[in-house]
């Protein structure tokens, strides 16, 4: 990796952060954030639990991918930790000589939140585009929605599709799978 400008953050910055946060760099900036919350974490677990057995090891669906919860993407200078991200098997990098993944994945999905919105939505989605992830979901558990989001050839993120509640979602990458939405809210 080249060495950053005078006064970018690097990847040894992140270990100086405390061990309850999440730390990323985005352009050439530290974001630190704190754990996520279990409305958050819920609906993260339970996305998996609907796509993994069917995408990751091939029960009842396709296999072929690697799915990961929270992995470090080190795009060029930037380092994203998506709250899901998922890779087509054969492109998924197994041995690298460092921490974070070096390969851009397949798909990310990034969980929203009032304290992370705004980078989701304006800075990661920018850089997801720029290295050409082909499917961004994005989620809200606090409005209980799933904007799913796909990369057309000019770069420009393409919505195909707004879920709500309990709405029945069939989307891109994983349009084997059909789940309620609801499955992803902590009930009471």
């Amino acid at each position: 990796m080249a060495e950053p400008a005078p006064g970018k953050a690097t990847y040894e910055d992140l270990f100086n952060i405390p061990e309850n946060m999440t730390g990323e760099i985005i352009d050439g900036e530290l974001h630190v954030t704190p754990r996520p919350s279990r409305d958050h974490v819920h609906s993260a677990t339970s996305l998996g639990g609907e796509i993994v057995p069917l995408y990751q090891f091939g029960r009842g669906g396709p296999g072929g991918w690697i799915i990961l919860v929270e992995p470090e993407i080190m795009f060029g200078d930037d380092l994203l930790v998506p709250d899901l991200a998922g890779w087509k098997r054969e492109r998924f990098p197994v041995e690298e000589p460092h921490n974070w993944i070096s390969v851009s994945p397949d798909w990310v999905c990034e969980l929203l939140s009032p304290g992370t919105m705004r980078k989701d939505r304006v800075h990661k989605m920018r850089i997801y585009a720029l290295r050409g992830v082909p499917h961004l979901w994005l989620i809200d558990p606090t409005a209980k929605s799933l904007e799913v989001f796909q990369l057309d050839d000019s770069g420009r993120w393409i919505v195909l599709g707004v879920y709500f509640e309990d709405d029945k979602v069939c989307a891109e990458p994983f349009s084997r799978l059909e789940f309620d939405l609801s499955n992803l809210w902590l009930q009471p």
